[in-house]
């Protein structure tokens, strides 16, 4: 019982396309992991201008980011949604535009 040539062809083809899927399953694992802005690890936070932070509006720009962490504390205690930002002109808080006259009231009043 020897070995025929077609089996042996067919074994060469087998092996040649499970190397060719092996090639491409490795390519689409190192795009993956390669690829620029899908990174599964956390930035670190960039400083940009008061006016890029979407729909939120500033009310208040206190000095340190101590005060703006009371101010933001005070807010949320109200039950106002605020956000304290790094922006390039220090820190500020930011709320919501319907919340906007709310919160300046009550920062006004402490």
């Amino acid at each position: 019982m020897g070995v025929s040539a077609g089996s042996t062809a067919l074994g060469a083809w087998t092996t040649f396309g499970l190397s060719l899927l092996m090639l491409g399953v490795l390519v689409l694992a190192l795009r993956w992991t390669f690829s620029r802005g899908h990174s599964l690890v956390e930035r670190k936070p960039r400083s940009g201008r008061a006016s890029e932070y979407g729909l939120l509006v500033v009310v208040s720009e206190p000095g340190t980011f101590v005060e703006a962490e009371v101010d933001r504390q005070r807010l949320v205690a109200a039950g106002l949604r605020a956000t304290l930002a790094p922006t390039t002109d220090g820190p500020r808080v930011l709320v919501f535009p319907e919340d906007a006259s709310i919160a300046r009231a009550l920062l006004r009043a402490a």
